[in-house]
């Protein structure tokens, strides 16, 4: 393999990653803790986030083209939201760092068109369900883990290659994770969207090389990544199954949640989700009482936590 100019063996590359985001990341974690302001929050006695700036910097070096070009574009507008936080923009529904993140999805999936096609739209969106894992430490690393882990196996069973691309994301997080199961640090918006972006670019490489053998049509590499998102998100929700239970209770006031919302919240909650809810929904509230809508989480999908009720 050939990195800036010289030749290193996959092994090599692998080492090398991981230790770069293992160095970076204790790098980053003191520095945040000395600049503090949006970079470091009080939770958890305090703790510097957006740390996952580390595996970012690793992916976009080590990671080939074109997928590091996507992961840098939102990997720079996501660290954007990190350091401006939550601020609202006068007379707009939304924030400022909703604004750069709905920016940087935008970006990826028209730049991702021109080199992948139609999927570019899923490798936006896995950003989704890795921003709702991040919101318990360690989830997003060992969603990471345990999907590049596959990848990296099926990858090897399609092409033969033992060092494939995800192998590098795996590297990167396994670099970065330690602190992160410790609480003592946060990826932040730069860390889980670029681990997000990486998982689909990875699930799109699974779906073309399924493809090709099969002489499937391009339709076929979408359905076959919409699978692996929906994989993806079913693995979070049972990684989050008791904290996801607890806050659609208590901040929600959803009783007795199913799965299925649990399932619908790690596609749709968050800002991005509120604020589509807001837009389609305005200030309405819908009940469901129906017992298979409410087995499939149609109480979380139109929960509307702007509702004048």
């Amino acid at each position: 393999m050939n990195i800036w100019g010289m030749n290193i063996t996959g092994i090599s590359v692998l080492i090398l990653a991981f230790l770069i985001s293992f160095i970076l990341t204790i790098i980053f974690q003191q520095l945040f803790s000395r600049l503090g302001g949006n970079l470091y929050t009080p939770i958890r006695g305090g703790t510097p986030r957006a740390v996952g700036i580390a595996p970012f910097i690793v992916l976009l070096l080590f990671f080939p083209p074109p997928g590091n070009y996507l992961i840098g574009i939102i990997g720079i507008f996501a660290f954007m939201d990190d350091l401006i936080g939550r601020k609202k923009i006068k007379q707009l529904p939304f924030e400022t760092g909703q604004l750069s993140r709905g920016i940087g999805m935008l970006l990826v999936m028209v730049v991702g068109y021109f080199y992948f096609g139609p999927v570019s739209i899923l490798i936006a969106l896995m950003i989704q369900p890795m921003n709702i894992a991040d919101m318990q430490p360690g989830t997003a690393a060992s969603t990471v883990i345990i999907m590049s882990s596959i990848m990296a196996t099926l990858l090897y069973l399609t092409t033969g290659n033992p060092y494939s691309s995800a192998l590098i994301l795996l590297a990167a997080c396994i670099g970065y994770a330690p602190l992160d199961y410790q609480g003592k640090i946060m990826m932040g918006e730069v860390g889980n969207h670029s681990f997000g972006v990486c998982l689909g670019i990875l699930y799109t490489f699974l779906g073309m090389n399924i493809a090709d053998f099969h002489n499937w049509g391009n339709w076929s590499v979408f359905l076959i990544v919409m699978v692996l998102l929906i994989i993806t998100s079913l693995l979070i929700a049972s990684l989050r199954r008791s904290n996801l239970k607890k806050f659609l209770e208590t901040s929600l006031n959803i009783p007795n949640p199913t799965f299925g919302d649990l399932i619908i919240d790690v596609l749709t909650g968050g800002g991005l989700g509120d604020l589509f809810r807001k837009l389609t929904l305005s200030k309405r509230s819908i009940t469901i009482k129906n017992r298979f809508l409410i087995i499939l989480g149609f109480r979380r999908l139109i929960y509307n936590p702007y509702t004048t009720l």
